[in-house]
């Protein structure tokens, strides 16, 4: 049974800091590129940050460049997000994403991955 599973999410002063984990189960993990997307309440599920198998090509929405770090342990099965400066409009439900194939033709787009989690909250006050 495939499994991706977040963490981490949680309410949070503009200003800090939060690490997302997201572990996965139920397939080959070191076969497939990971992403995070995030999704605000009245918008479309937007790409955040992905990271290839090998760890090799990482790619940041500008939205978030500089202020978060995408990693992931093939050793644990997890992917990991570390987010930094949080800003009130980082504010959504975060998703841990896995995907086959080209890592570049595939990342940024979510009907491309396989498989998903269901999500955490994460919530940015002012």
């Amino acid at each position: 049974q495939v499994q991706l599973v977040e963490s981490g999410g949680g309410l949070v002063q503009a200003g800090g800091s939060l690490r997302l984990s997201c572990a996965a189960s139920g397939f080959d993990f070191s076969r497939y590129h990971t992403g995070w997307f995030r999704q605000a309440p009245g918008k479309e599920r937007e790409f955040v940050a992905a990271i290839n198998w090998s760890s090799v090509m990482i790619r940041y929405a500008d939205s978030v460049k500089g202020r978060n770090t995408i990693s992931r342990d093939n050793a644990k099965n997890m992917v990991y997000l570390q987010m930094n400066s949080l800003k009130p409009e980082d504010t959504a439900v975060y998703y841990c994403a896995a995907v086959s194939g080209s890592f570049t033709e595939n990342h940024l787009r979510p009907s491309r991955y396989d498989y998903w989690g269901l999500g955490t909250q994460v919530t940015v006050s002012s």
